[in-house]
């Protein structure tokens, strides 16, 4: 699904926008491929999330805060997030073919308000 990605610039603190897909994963969490089309640097914002995790997502007319947790090591955790994503969209594989870094994957679990 599409979806705006807000997060905070690691240098400017400002609010920085970007549109982009995320993989439902379960009832509630969200992964967020980092790929940048194969590039060879991550983009902003993963560099954003690594330095404050917390976010926003907004789907539609809905806004939820979630919090990101990057899925750092090869493994069978992040085999299963790979394979849910490519399964999904194939091109992230020739994207990983095109570059030497391991695309980033991040899985956003919501945060849950008091009240």
């Amino acid at each position: 699904m599409q979806v705006r990605l807000t997060t905070t610039g690691r240098r400017s603190g400002e609010l920085r926008e970007a549109t982009l897909y995320a993989w439902p994963d379960g009832d509630t969490d969200l992964v967020l491929v980092a790929s940048q089309g194969g590039k060879p640097k991550d983009p902003a914002w993963a560099l954003n999330l690594r330095d404050e995790p917390t976010c926003t997502i907004k789907h539609g007319k809905t806004t939820t805060t979630y919090r990101a947790n990057e899925v750092k090591a090869s493994g069978p955790a992040r085999d299963r997030l790979w394979d849910l994503v490519t399964g999904q969209f194939p091109l992230y594989r020739s994207y990983q073919k095109k570059t030497e870094r391991l695309i980033p994957l991040f899985v956003l679990s919501p945060v849950v308000q008091p009240g």
